[in-house]
């Protein structure tokens, strides 16, 4: 162990903790405040972009899929849903809450700091690697995440159920909270799915995952995956499915590299190798 965390009391430790809350908590609040002034611009340029026809993905779909004729029209120049807004108090505190999320994903690699400063003292040094390792993956697939949720997951999601009709006499009025309560949702779970790799990894520090799962379950997980799949975008197109499907199969691979082979490997290899020994000396005697 570090010297000076052997020379800190319980108290010291305490008062570490808190000074880690107050800067965490001065950071969040320092970003938040500055969300709130330029998220009228952030709300224009990218939360309501998958509104409108002119969206990146819409247009690299489009390039992709119109010559093929049972994909989905991505080629349409005058998509458009205009979100309305039926709630007195729901502007002004989606405005407040979407800074405090944004507050929150700027500030993720510097609360990963604060929280790394906080416990390396207790911790050897390799510890110390592999903690820092697990820290600077985690964020970094964190964000992947986030940005697979945001330019993929959920606009092909919102485009299929903003022009789904039950009925031509039903018009579809989306609301904003409607919208953002989806569009945080899906991104957010699309950064915690993508730290697949690193809990996997974790488990099997822990002794409690190992290769043999990921040989022994594989098709569970692709049926699983594309269930999955389906329920995030329900459009029912192959295309429309494959985009999302494959990259939860990577990250399924990517888990399984992660872990520790199993042990059992090379026991049994260590041990056929002795009974196919000792055969060969008892005739050769």
């Amino acid at each position: 162990m570090e010297e000076n965390s052997e020379g800190m009391t319980f108290w010291d430790h305490l008062e570490e903790l808190r000074w880690t809350l107050i800067r965490s908590v001065i950071a969040l609040f320092v970003f938040a405040i500055l969300g709130f002034v330029i998220m009228p611009y952030i709300y224009d340029t990218w939360i309501m972009g998958p509104t409108r026809a002119g969206f990146v993905l819409y247009k690299y779909l489009c390039y992709a899929t119109s010559a093929v004729p049972f994909m989905p029209d991505f080629c349409d120049d005058t998509f458009y849903v205009r979100i309305i807004n039926y709630n007195l108090t729901s502007q002004f505190f989606r405005h407040m809450t979407t800074s405090f999320w944004l507050a929150l994903i700027l500030t993720f690699p510097y609360l990963i700091f604060e929280f790394w400063r906080f416990i390396s003292p207790a911790l050897y040094a390799g510890e110390k690697r592999s903690i820092r390792w697990v820290c600077l993956f985690g964020t970094i697939m964190f964000f992947i995440g986030c940005a697979v949720g945001y330019f993929l997951v959920f606009p092909m999601t919102f485009r299929f159920l903003s022009t789904y009709q039950l009925s031509e006499m039903i018009e579809n009025t989306i609301s904003l909270d409607s919208y953002m309560d989806m569009f945080l949702m899906l991104i957010f779970i699309m950064g915690l799915v993508f730290e697949l790799p690193l809990v996997s990894w974790l488990l099997s520090r822990l002794g409690l995952l190992d290769r043999s799962f990921f040989k022994k379950f594989r098709r569970h997980a692709i049926v699983g995956l594309l269930v999955l799949s389906a329920v995030i975008t329900p459009s029912g197109d192959p295309f429309t499915l494959s985009v999302v499907f494959i990259p939860l199969y990577f990250l399924f691979e990517l888990s399984r590299f992660m872990v520790k082979p199993e042990p059992e490997e090379t026991d049994g290899e260590d041990d056929s190798e002795q009974a196919d020994d000792s055969p060969r000396l008892s005739v050769e005697e």
